[in-house]
């Protein structure tokens, strides 16, 4: 058995082999999307977070609803005050 066996092109690596051995040579692409994506998601995450915490600090609390005046009167009947001028 002599090693004088050569493939098509002259090297000595047959062809799907040779595949192996290419694709370790660059990033993969699928990869470099997942990492952009992900990266933007999570500083828009970060971003909204921090637009939060600073709107909880510095903006006012909410002023509730003013009752009416008809929910006031069942309000205190319910209670068992009675409304003044009744």
């Amino acid at each position: 058995m002599e090693d004088d066996f050569s493939f098509s092109d002259n090297s000595p690596v047959p062809p799907s082999f040779d595949r192996v051995n290419a694709g370790a040579k660059g990033f993969n692409s699928g990869l470099i999307v997942l990492l952009v994506v992900v990266g933007l998601l999570v500083m828009f995450l970060v971003g909204n977070y921090i637009l939060y915490a600073y709107a909880r600090k510095t903006l006012p609390p909410r002023k509730k609803k003013p009752i009416s005046k008809k929910k006031m009167k069942k309000e205190r009947l319910k209670q068992g005050v009675s409304a003044p001028g009744e």
